[in-house]
């Protein structure tokens, strides 16, 4: 029996996508005529037959958008997939899930999966909107793309995020304000610019308040071990902090795990704050003092300007930047040091 003629097929021979090719069977006038002629001369050679069901789902709302996931926060990734479920309803969209590594070849094998299955656009959360191969491949699939918590701006794609450096030195402030001098910061993963910016605005903030503070800083990777055992590292130390400032919330969590753990009291004998405001923040006791960067309406954002994407993306062309507002949460989970502390 004769192999049938994929969508991936015809876009081989005529040089283009499958998102292109997709674009040409259901007459999107976004396509230039040239490359509409040259698909159409694929699609007659090889004999190519799009399925009809596809073809009418695909006309029934804004088509079809891609999500990699990587992030090995519970906390966020829930906000996130929240976020990307309200934008596709609000704008009628279907979206295409998509787990792959932090690896070359893993965000390659995964975005082509994506435009196979006919996704007008991808969503990039963290560390994917900063990954040059998943840039690269997004440009030779003929994707648009939007990067959601890129860390910093970056021309070859529309980015959506918060000013991590200002929401940390922010934060940074409102413990020293409250009289802390000791505090412990939480590094997040290596892999992210966000890491790094969160990191120096404390350690600025940290530099500019002189006198008699002191930074203790320990690595951690996002995740919830990595965060207990950098809180276990800090509280261990023959002068522990009396603060400690966990770059997300997962490890913000676990830095007050380790403190009950060794019978110490939040915020009365350490207090601890986080970043993010995930549903974590508010479900742990004490409901975590955090930076509110708002993801599920970011991603939302994300989806709408994926949803009116152009059909030719032309990576040599200015992209924006959405700078989004953060804010501090204050909760129960931070105070005055002790007075003999």
């Amino acid at each position: 029996m004769k192999k049938p003629v994929r969508i991936e097929d015809v876009a081989a021979a005529a040089g283009v996508s499958p998102m292109t090719v997709s674009r040409v069977m259901n007459n999107n006038a976004r396509v230039r005529e040239s490359t509409r002629q040259v698909v159409l001369a694929a699609v007659e050679r090889l004999g190519y037959r799009p399925n009809a069901a596809a073809r009418n789902l695909a006309r029934a709302g804004a088509g079809r958008i891609g999500l990699l996931y990587s992030n090995p926060s519970p906390g966020y990734l829930s906000a996130f997939l929240l976020g990307a479920l309200d934008g596709a309803h609000q704008v009628g969209a279907q979206l295409l899930l998509e787990k792959c590594d932090v690896t070359p070849d893993s965000e390659r094998a995964a975005l082509a999966r994506l435009a196979a299955g006919g996704v007008v656009g991808v969503i990039l959360p963290p560390p994917h909107g900063e990954s040059s191969a998943a840039l690269v491949e997004l440009e030779a699939l003929g994707l648009a793309a939007v990067a959601v918590a890129p860390g910093r701006y970056r021309p070859r794609v529309p980015s959506i995020r918060i000013d991590d450096f200002a929401a940390a030195s922010e934060m940074t402030r409102r413990l020293l304000s409250l009289g802390h001098r000791r505090i412990g910061f939480i590094k997040g993963a290596a892999n992210q610019t966000a890491s790094a910016d969160r990191l120096l605005g404390f350690e600025t903030e940290m530099a500019r308040a002189g006198g008699e503070v002191e930074a203790l800083i320990e690595a951690g990777e996002f995740t919830y071990r990595s965060g207990f055992d950098a809180a276990e590292r800090l509280l261990g130390a023959r002068c522990r902090p009396t603060a400690i400032f966990a770059s997300n919330d997962d490890m913000a969590a676990a830095a007050i795990a380790a403190a009950h753990r060794r019978g110490l009291d939040v915020p009365g004998d350490l207090s601890v704050v986080g970043f993010d405001d995930t549903p974590t923040a508010s479900e742990i006791w004490p409901a975590l003092t955090t930076v509110r960067q708002p993801v599920a309406e970011m991603v939302q954002l994300a989806v709408a300007l994926l949803s009116h994407a152009p059909g030719e993306v032309e990576p040599e062309a200015p992209w924006p930047e959405h700078l989004i507002p953060h804010a501090l949460v204050v909760r129960e989970s931070d105070g005055p040091p002790r007075p003999d502390a």
